[in-house]
C-alpha cells in the first residue's frame, strides 16, 4: 500500500522508509549517495531520519 500524500502531518516525517523509492531518491539526491548506501543507513540507524542526517551531516560528503 502505497502513502497517502494529500494526507499529511508529521507522523511519517520522523521515518525514513526503505520501501518508498521517493524517499531513498530523496536521501541518494541530497546527500550524494549510492542506493546501496543510503539502504545501508536506513538499516543502521532503523530508518531514523535524524539519526541518518547526523551521520551524515557529521561526516563531510
Amino acid at each position: 500500500m502505497t502513502d497517502d500524500k494529500s494526507k499529511q502531518d508529521n507522523r511519517d516525517r520522523a521515518k525514513v522508509s526503505a520501501s518508498e523509492d521517493y524517499e531513498v531518491n530523496y536521501l541518494m539526491t541530497k546527500y550524494d549517495l549510492s542506493r546501496n548506501q543510503a539502504l545501508d543507513l536506513i538499516a543502521k540507524h532503523d530508518g531514523n531520519r535524524k539519526k541518518i542526517e547526523r551521520e551524515l551531516s557529521a561526516v563531510d560528503i
